[in-house]
């Protein structure tokens, strides 16, 4: 068998297709693409309380949060709509998997957490879980935006949430 037999055969055999580079196959694994598939809380929400959308202006990738908060101000009900290549979209199906109960300060210590793992300036992405699945991409920082947004926009969404509710009070 042909390098390049193999080559295919591998990928195959990870669900990836074979006309993707080397790097698109690191990236778009199939982690990845799985999680890219399933989002959670993909309808937005008829009744939000604060919206935040995001959008990456070197892909055009955009991810539209939408949030509803109980009365300790953590989110208990989240929609969104997302935009994305496959790493925006699996960003959103983990920001989406385990948003519910967080606070904004959560969110944003998350955000931060990504952003900082995703530059290279932390080892770890945090408490998030699942997040060690970009530790591919963080050689590629055109990606990085995309990866941002769905954390970006919930943190956004429930601050703004939170700042709405203070001053109705």
């Amino acid at each position: 068998m042909t390098v390049s037999k193999r080559r295919a055969a591998a990928l195959d055999a990870l669900g990836i297709p074979a006309y993707l580079s080397p790097m698109s196959a690191a990236l778009y694994n199939s982690t990845i693409l799985r999680l890219a598939a399933s989002i959670p809380h993909d309808v937005r929400l008829p009744a939000a309380q604060a919206t935040a959308e995001k959008r990456s202006p070197i892909c055009g990738s955009r991810v539209t949060v939408d949030v509803a908060l109980d009365a300790e101000g953590r989110v208990a009900a989240l929609g969104q709509e997302v935009r994305a290549c496959a790493l925006g979209q699996a960003s959103a199906a983990l920001m989406g998997a385990h948003a519910i109960g967080r606070s904004a300060d959560e969110l944003d210590t998350a955000r931060d957490a990504l952003t900082a793992y995703l530059s290279g300036e932390r080892d770890d992405p945090g408490d998030w879980p699942g997040l060690d699945i970009f530790l591919p991409a963080r050689a590629y920082s055109a990606r990085h935006p995309s990866i941002r947004l769905a954390f970006e926009a919930v943190a956004d969404a429930a601050r703004d949430a939170g700042r709405r509710r203070e001053a109705a009070a």
